[in-house]
């Protein structure tokens, strides 16, 4: 079908390079307009009194949304700037600009996909052609050995199967050029919108942060570059990955995926490019063999919808969980007199990131440890964390509340031993929890294990100038 003015709506899918949406509209010779709306259903209020979108995803996204325009109109292109909600404000303005056509990204969660059918039902309504395409995962949904309804519940029949059977598409280069109408044609291109716009402040610079998250493709190739290449960092990641302090112990692209800025199939090409130039060994793939747990987590999810918010889980199993608000606050707060947790959650609510290896222990402690609805963490993480990917956080969250597809049974992290496996001499400990540091090695995971007049002698007093602990972990290590 030939579009004489396509709109491309742009979404969790913030670049140029592999952006087939992009790609395809570009190719077929039409005028085409690029668009981001800021949906402020986004920025609401949960239940637990945070906002959906925090200031620290607020900020990276402002930033990403910023990088998209410039690289848009490197190409002759721009990004007009919507606010509202898309479904009604994309449809106006196809209307008022006389787009015959709307591509955009598919989602697979229900507000996402009510959001797309809104617009779909409205655009066809006024004759306007919508095009939906498949570009947030590294396989393709069309190439997938098996249909959705049909997706593995074990993660290990999942990868195996892919990775016998299916292939992993090329890449979509950059656009050259797009073919964006006359400023006569298009109104205003709009502005960005600040974090007060949405009630949220700057985030504080937090000189502790593991990097500077900086939003948008740019930052996103920037980051592949200096690790992969410049670091050679690659090539030890399953030995450091599951590290706690400094920039290169993981790749930290998860922030730029979740957002789009890169793709998974970009960081797979380069990852290839390493093995072929550099070195390729198990560290090569288990980087790729982290991008398939996300694919898995998307897939799962569109597999099972709703069930991944709800309280039982894919498995459907109802438990006696606590609601102690006071409680579930001291755990964000990292005041839960357990040192290894509370430098976990200090961390994230200063800095809005946290460690794959730092988030398992604090959702065990949240969810095993206190009994508290898994779901309030789920939430949390949603609002704090830059990098928060919705099939990810929540298909996470359901393991560990035991409502998910974990062929184990009660996933109990026992934090003790976390600790002295992952920060045997306290160091993470010591970055975040000031007010404990100046007790040497291990013992600053168990200050209750000190006497009060060791305590006395460095100026700690138990329940005072740091909280006693909110359950008993003397015996469990």
């Amino acid at each position: 079908m030939n579009f004489n003015r396509i709109i491309v709506w742009f979404r969790n899918d913030l670049r140029v390079k592999d952006q087939e949406a992009l790609h395809k509209a570009c190719s077929s010779g039409a005028e085409v307009i690029p668009v981001y709306c800021f949906d402020p259903r986004h920025f609401e209020t949960t239940e637990i009194g945070y906002p959906k979108t925090g200031s620290f995803r607020g900020k990276f996204l402002l930033e990403s949304v910023a990088d998209l325009r410039r690289n848009l109109r490197k190409i002759d292109g721009d990004l007009v700037i919507l606010r509202g909600n898309p479904e009604v404000e994309i449809i106006t303005l196809a209307e008022r600009v006389k787009a015959d056509a709307i591509f955009f990204s598919e989602e697979v969660t229900a507000e996402e996909q009510h959001v797309d059918k809104s617009l779909e039902k409205a655009a066809w309504s006024k004759g306007i052609a919508t095009e939906r395409f498949w570009q947030s995962t590294l396989y393709h949904i069309e190439d997938l050995p098996f249909p959705v309804t049909q997706v593995p519940e074990v993660f290990t029949q999942f990868r195996k199967s892919v990775e016998k059977m299916a292939s992993i598409r090329p890449t979509y280069p950059q656009p050259n050029k797009i073919n964006f109408p006359n400023e006569s044609v298009i109104p205003l291109s709009g502005e960005l919108p600040d974090l007060k716009s949405y009630g949220l402040e700057d985030p504080e610079p937090e000189r502790r942060s593991v990097m500077e998250f900086d939003g948008g493709e740019s930052a996103g190739l920037g980051r592949i570059q200096s690790y992969f290449w410049e670091g050679d960092h690659l090539k030890v990641y399953k030995e450091t990955r599951n590290g706690l302090i400094g920039a290169d112990y993981s790749s930290k692209f998860s922030a730029w995926l979740a957002l789009g800025c890169l793709s998974p199939r970009t960081i797979y090409e380069e990852a290839k490019r390493y093995e072929k130039e550099r070195k390729k060994n198990q560290s090569t793939y288990w980087l790729i063999f982290e991008l398939i747990w996300r694919d898995y987590f998307r897939f799962i999810t569109k597999k099972h919808g709703n069930k991944v918010f709800k309280i039982e889980g894919i498995k459907n199993t109802r438990d006696s969980w606590r609601r102690d608000s006071a409680d579930f606050q001291r755990w964000c707060e990292g005041q839960t007199g357990v040192p290894f947790v509370d430098a976990n959650m200090r961390e994230l609510k200063f800095s809005g990131f946290m460690s794959n290896r730092g988030r398992q222990n604090v959702a065990s402690f949240l969810v095993n440890d206190l009994g508290i609805d898994w779901t309030w963490g789920a939430s949390y993480f949603e609002s704090l964390l830059i990098d928060y990917d919705v099939c990810s956080n929540w298909g996470n969250w359901m393991y560990v509340g035991g409502v998910g597809n974990d062929p184990r049974e009660n996933r109990y992290f026992n934090i003790l031993r976390q600790g002295k496996n992952y920060d045997k001499n306290g160091d993470y400990v010591r970055l975040w929890v000031p007010e404990l540091a100046d007790i040497k090695g291990f013992d600053i995971h168990q200050p209750w294990e000190l006497s009060t007049a060791q305590l006395k002698q460095i100026g700690i007093q138990m329940g005072n100038t740091y909280p006693q602990s909110m359950v008993d972990l003397e015996g469990v290590f």
